[in-house]
């Protein structure tokens, strides 16, 4: 299905930066609701943190053709996955469409706005783009609210636009550092698991150092005659 509408500019790219890791390419280009893989981790919790009638961001602005001042409908929640926030999302739909074509939208409360926007045949989903974000944009002042401690100096983010029946609702979504400490993690215990099962030997085919028996072949050879 076709959409009229393009997150992409200058800023926000199909293509992550090549500076980005490995996993958060992954995580910036999933397809599906990111609330399902967020599920994958763990118990999502939905927080909102503001709802109602604001200006959009200018670069909110310009993807979705409004013209300058028009008002739109602001939802911004927390994604919280066992209790620790991984994402911030910041969603906007045009007021007129708020009340009409997206309405559902406004009645959400603590639902994710996944269950709006996959539960429809007639939506339509533009493609996901990303970027690195600074203090410069809003969004990261707003994801820096749920981070424990001093933010960093550069977040990552993606966006794109869904639209029904020509009307557009613009997603963004800010990923924390919580969520990349607790990749890392089970990374990190995927590998260990892995040497587990198939531990590393040396390239003559002896066991690594501290997995051998310290013994000296005599003592053993002594210990054994003495049984």
């Amino acid at each position: 299905m076709s959409i009229r509408f393009d997150a992409a500019d200058a800023h926000w790219r199909v293509t992550p930066l090549p500076g980005f890791s490995a996993a958060q390419k992954d995580w910036l280009t999933r397809g599906g609701s990111l609330t399902a893989h967020l599920r994958a981790l763990g118990a999502v919790a939905v927080r909102v943190t503001h709802e109602g009638v604001a200006l959009p961001w200018a670069d909110e602005r310009a993807a979705l053709g409004l013209v300058s001042r028009a008002p739109v409908w602001v939802r911004e929640v927390a994604l919280s996955v066992d209790g620790v926030p991984f994402v911030a999302a910041h969603s906007v739909a045009p007021l007129a469409a708020s009340a009409g074509v997206w309405q559902a939208m406004r009645r959400l409360r603590t639902r994710p706005l996944a269950e709006l926007l996959y539960s429809d045949s007639s939506v339509a989903r533009s493609s996901l783009v990303s970027r690195r974000l600074t203090a410069r944009h809003p969004l990261h002042g707003l994801a820096a609210r749920e981070i424990e401690g001093l933010p960093p100096h550069a977040l990552v983010a993606r966006r794109s636009v869904f639209e029904r029946h020509g009307a557009p609702l613009m997603v963004t979504e800010c990923m924390l550092p919580a969520l990349w400490t607790h990749l890392a993690t089970l990374s990190g215990a995927s590998r260990s698991d892995e040497w587990l099962a198939h531990p590393r030997v040396r390239e003559h085919g002896r066991p690594l150092e501290h997995t051998a028996s310290r013994a000296h072949p005599a003592m053993r050879a002594s210990d054994e005659g003495s049984r």
